[in-house]
């Protein structure tokens, strides 16, 4: 009978330890799921799915151009792109499309960060490594991120006001980036860290311009208005700094304000071209991360990598009409 009991302890220990087991399992293993470890090799062919916050962004069609260049030197790789124009529930959407189409990876650049993490994390607990780029979701449910410090950019752009844009201080308009996403949430925040040094700067405004030209230039027009004492204009992108400064222009006080954006693309359209032309007086690199994603996915999809970086921090720069030239062509401008 104790001889009865002790097996029916053991037999019983052996079962939770193997339903335990179930629930232990980390971001990697779970990514060398059945659509990970399970499918990878070299020689086979992978689909690739890529849901893009909004196309009609520059640094967005640079981004999925910066993937779809590197997908293609990866022998099997195929990537589809979907536009969710700026709507999250048409992101969610595309996702839950993706997952149809059964998918090898995904890749998403998430228009916001909550209404996105209910789908990665289903995407990610169906066993489909999860590659977040750019803008980042709550939460751990997926497989890495590849991005730049947000934080660290806006302190850069601070700390230039700060030292050598305006020394002396002045009012400051901030035009945002869209709500709810976290570069916006982190550029406000890191900006204000970086002119805490000078307390002669003051940040007399501060509203969304959701990462658009047109919507930047509507914005500076209307705050330009209520503060025509303005110094410069801090913008969470290039292209709202480019908006602003075409508002400023039609109010005919572009050459009194000072204007800077963020992401530098070295395309001819660029920030990098506003600076070494003039309407820019700088702008911080924010690379796109497109090509670190594709070379993470060949290293889950291809090579079978158990343990990928959990997250890659992409390095910036801050350009101005000094540098503006050598860096143009350093980052690959043509």
């Amino acid at each position: 009978m104790r001889t009865r009991t002790v097996l029916l302890a053991l037999l019983t220990t052996s079962a939770l330890v193997a339903s335990t087991g179930c629930n232990v399992e980390t971001p990697s293993e779970k990514a060398g799921g059945d659509t990970g470890a399970a499918k990878c090799g070299a020689g086979k062919d992978f689909l690739i799915g890529m849901s893009q916050a909004n196309n009609a962004e520059p640094y967005r069609q640079v981004m999925n151009n910066d993937v779809e260049t590197a997908a293609k030197a990866v022998t099997g790789f195929k990537v589809v792109v979907a536009d969710a124009a700026q709507d999250n529930s048409k992101q969610v959407a595309d996702v839950e499309n993706f997952l149809t189409q059964k998918i090898d990876l995904l890749v998403i650049s998430p228009n916001e960060a909550k209404p996105l993490t209910a789908v990665v994390k289903k995407a990610y607990d169906q066993g489909v490594p999860v590659i977040v780029l750019d803008r980042k979701v709550e939460g751990e449910a997926y497989t890495a991120f590849v991005g730049g410090d947000n934080v660290a950019i806006g302190k850069a752009a601070g700390e230039y006001y700060a030292t050598t844009l305006l020394p002396g201080g002045g009012k400051v308009i901030e035009i945002a980036g869209l709500p709810g996403s976290t570069p916006a949430a982190e550029r406000a925040q890191g900006f204000r860290d970086g002119i805490a040094s000078n307390p002669k700067i003051q940040i007399v405004a501060s509203q969304p311009g959701d990462w658009l030209r047109e919507k930047g230039q509507s914005v500076a027009d209307a705050l330009l208005k209520a503060h025509p004492d303005v110094a410069a204009i801090y913008a969470h992108n290039d292209p709202m700094a480019e908006g602003a400064y075409l508002a400023a222009k039609a109010a005919g006080v572009e050459t009194k304000i000072k204007f800077t954006g963020i992401d530098a693309l070295p395309v001819p359209s660029g920030g990098i071209k506003a600076v070494e032309q003039g309407r820019l007086a700088a702008t911080f690199q924010y690379a796109t991360g497109g090509r670190e994603a594709v070379d993470l996915a060949k290293k889950i999809l291809v090579d079978c990598a158990k343990d990928v970086p959990r997250t890659t921090t992409l390095d910036t720069l801050r350009i101005t009409k000094e540098n503006a030239v050598e860096a143009y062509a350093r980052l690959g401008g043509a």
